[in-house]
């Protein structure tokens, strides 16, 4: 199904999600700052979760079929 390097950088891929979109590290983007009258947070939140979504699309589409 997966080769073995594959299966690994999926799963390095949701452990550094899962640890970006956790309190300690996205409690860094908390300030109260805004960009274009968006709190950063939110900015902040929207950017790593669409730049997960394309390391997710470019392992995905890189892999053999």
């Amino acid at each position: 199904m997966f080769k073995r390097l594959d299966a690994q950088r999926l799963l390095a891929l949701f452990v550094g999600g899962a640890l970006l979109l956790n309190f300690p590290l996205l409690a860094l983007w908390n300030l109260g700052l805004t960009v274009w009258g968006v709190p950063l947070f939110v900015v902040a939140l929207f950017v790593l979760w669409g730049l997960l979504i394309a390391a997710l699309g470019w392992l995905v589409e890189r892999m053999p079929e």
